[in-house]
């Protein structure tokens, strides 16, 4: 990842409960992970089962000008509205069905088909069922999400804040 984000993390049991279901998933569907540490996130919700994310990066290449990760989403889970002034992604689901909420239209997007999001269009998703996502995306920043819920906005800019003056750790 290119920023340290373990305080973006998810940790305790809530964490090793839904990495094992996570990994379980990926098995049934004969999907092999990166080796890479997943970031279980729930934005500040304290509820990831409805609020919340599993991302498993695969790359971030800041110089060359790329980003690819899977973004898996339990039944019923959402990753929240938000926008990227930069970042430019599209998204295609490898297993599973997805709700997207993009620029004030609804969609399903089911596996094998795609959809590009563009700079600065609102988005969402929440899982139909178990969902995995393939992100393709220019490099992808912390700072570079911008959240429409004001509770979890305001979590989001204290972990930018604290990068900004050099406290990544905890």
């Amino acid at each position: 990842m290119s920023d340290n984000v373990d305080h973006l993390q998810i940790h305790g049991p809530t964490r090793a409960q839904a990495l094992a279901s996570f990994n379980a998933r990926l098995a049934s569907w004969g999907i092999f992970a990166p080796t890479t540490e997943p970031l279980l996130e729930d934005f500040g919700t304290n509820d990831f089962y409805r609020t919340g994310l599993t991302e498993l990066w695969i790359t971030n290449q800041i110089a060359a000008g790329y980003c690819g990760k899977y973004l898996f989403v339990f039944a019923g889970q959402t990753c929240p509205l938000h926008c990227h002034k930069i970042k430019h992604e599209t998204f295609f689901v490898i297993q599973g069905a997805i709700h997207v909420s993009l620029a004030g239209q609804e969609r399903v997007l089911q596996a094998g088909e795609s959809l590009a999001i563009a700079p600065p269009q609102i988005h969402s998703f929440t899982g139909l069922s178990d969902a995995l996502v393939l992100e393709l995306s220019m490099p992808c920043h912390v700072e570079d999400n911008y959240f429409i819920d004001p509770l979890i906005r305001h979590w989001h800019q204290a972990i930018v804040a604290k990068l900004a003056a050099g406290g990544a750790g905890g």
